[in-house]
């Protein structure tokens, strides 16, 4: 430690913390008052101190005024907002242990640190708690989130279909091109390749989805739906196939594992999925998953309560590519993502960096495992990889199922509340009875208020409470609402019991004031 008051300060800290988690779970604010955030933004520092205020003034401050204006997120299971997971006391641990030793997880340098060996070996465990065979995936790699997943396998979409093209258009040509999207960009690329559109191929995508494709140079512009009329989720095979067929175009097709309003999946079975990868090997298109949460079903049994949905999450092995959160279902710390590809060197054509002998691994000792500088986004990375390692090796097979069980028999209880009462719809409107209900619901509930008085006030009333949050959203062109259960704290009846409560206080309020 650079100063004496160092150590007091971080003790301090970590007396906080231990103090914080004392407390039962249930027992902690979900939302801070308005009063104590606007009190931090008044304390907030207005300009960089000429001579700094030391650690222990800064010490403080945070912990007097930042910390009582956070959200509860990661302590309140009743933080229903955005699908926001928790963090598992074990990757707690591990998250102190990432800070004290800042490993920058870039290059693969197994003489140094084992980071990237641990990395690589979480990333088996998940393959293995998703029931997925690990010889299968080799291109495998931890990123920021979904967000950075997506952008990662569209990328690796882009390349494979485009010099896919230009491959087979040089076996029809007696001057055969060398271009390729990595090296040459993706014009000149399209040009070799006698290309003139690139569509991505989906149903209800997540607007992440589109933001991948705009990074990656397709535009936003390029999604075009295919789903049945009758259900805006489930793929219309004919359509798709029209779409697939088109001259000088080449295809991604994407597969919304868990939709992000309704938790419902694109998909129904492996032959379903059989079906979409048949056509791709057709008309050589890639196929990615965006499953940011929904891949998690594949830890469930088959039983008659959860094998609804975990027929959804079924056939997925057969994509080419896989997107998902960890910091979502795995719960683990903000931020952590994954990416899954069955394609081991497309990663590295893409994300590579050329001619720069300091970064390279001691070929001779670096094994199987890649750089992961040279297979994602980022050049300098933290170890998210040991509370993913930790919270899997903690808890196990069996310990994520009963966590997400747990969240779907919470979901499952507050939809039958709403479904059953007066003021309130539960949607989408499919899902008409108690049958229904105790099947399809996943993780999240989608409502809205049937008054339209109340429904434009009806966010603001029941996160007013602080004892929970839900967050706001679209559905069929009217404004709706979410309660996502991701956090591995849930107590189906406990939790129920308390959202019930808080409802039914916020309709005492506007049937008051109405009145």
């Amino acid at each position: 430690m650079e100063d004496p008051s160092d150590i007091p300060c971080l003790s301090q800290s970590q007396q906080h913390v231990l103090e914080t988690f004392s407390k039962p779970a249930h027992l902690h604010r979900t939302l801070p008052q308005n009063a104590q955030i606007q009190r931090a933004v008044g304390s907030l520092v207005s300009q960089i101190p000429n001579t700094g205020y030391g650690i222990e003034k800064t010490t403080a401050h945070l912990l007097g005024d930042v910390v009582p204006a956070l959200n509860g997120q990661a302590l309140s299971p009743n933080y229903y907002g955005f699908v926001t997971g928790s963090v598992t006391p074990a990757a707690r641990i591990a998250e102190n242990l990432v800070s004290t030793y800042d490993q920058n997880v870039q290059v693969h340098l197994p003489d140094t640190t084992i980071a990237t060996e641990l990395e690589d070996r979480a990333l088996e465990l998940l393959l293995e708690l998703l029931h997925f065979t690990v010889e299968a995936w080799p291109g495998r790699t931890l990123t920021t989130g979904a967000t950075a997943s997506n952008i990662i396998g569209l990328a690796c979409a882009r390349e494979f279909i485009v010099n896919n093209a230009i491959r087979r258009r040089s076996k029809q040509s007696t001057s055969p091109r060398k271009e390729t999207v990595g090296e040459d960009g993706l014009l000149a690329a399209c040009r070799a390749a006698d290309i003139t559109d690139i569509q991505v191929l989906t149903t209800m995508p997540h607007s992440s989805l589109k933001k991948a494709s705009s990074v990656v140079g397709l535009g936003r512009a390029c999604f075009h739906r295919v789903s049945i009329a009758e259900n805006d989720i489930a793929f219309d095979l004919d359509v798709l196939e029209d779409r697939l067929k088109r001259p000088h175009t080449v295809s991604i097709v994407v597969i919304s594992c868990a939709e992000v309003n309704t938790g419902m999946f694109a998909t129904r079975s492996y032959l379903e999925v059989g079906r979409l990868r048949s056509l791709c090997d057709k008309y050589g298109s890639w196929l990615h998953v965006d499953a940011a949460f929904g891949l998690f079903a594949r830890i469930l049994n088959d039983s008659q309560e959860f094998r609804h949905i975990s027929d959804g999450a079924k056939g997925m092995e057969l994509a080419d590519s896989i997107a998902g959160d960890a910091h979502k279902l795995l719960n683990v710390p903000y931020d952590c993502g994954f990416f899954f590809s069955r394609h081991a060197g497309l990663a590295q054509q893409v994300f590579q960096n050329p001619k720069a002998a300091y970064l390279s691994s001691d070929i001779s000792s670096a094994g199987m495992i890649q750089s992961p500088l040279n297979i994602g986004l980022e050049n300098s990375r933290r170890f998210r990889a040991l509370p993913v390692y930790a919270t899997l090796v903690s808890y196990g097979r069996t310990g994520y199922e009963d966590m997400l069980q747990r969240q779907i028999r919470f979901a499952r209880r507050v939809a039958w509340y709403i479904h059953q009462h007066r003021d309130f719809d539960l949607l989408p409107r499919s899902l008409r009875d108690e049958a229904s209900i105790y099947q399809r619901i996943y993780i999240i509930v989608l409502f809205r208020a049937k008054e339209d008085t109340l429904n434009n006030t009806l966010i603001k009333r029941l996160n007013a409470s602080c004892q929970m949050y839900v967050s706001g959203t679209s559905w069929e062109n009217q404004q709706a609402f979410r309660i996502a259960a991701a956090n591995w704290q849930v107590d189906p009846e406990r939790d129920s019991a308390l959202v019930q409560e808080v409802f039914e206080r916020a309709l005492t309020d506007w049937r008051h004031e109405s009145s």
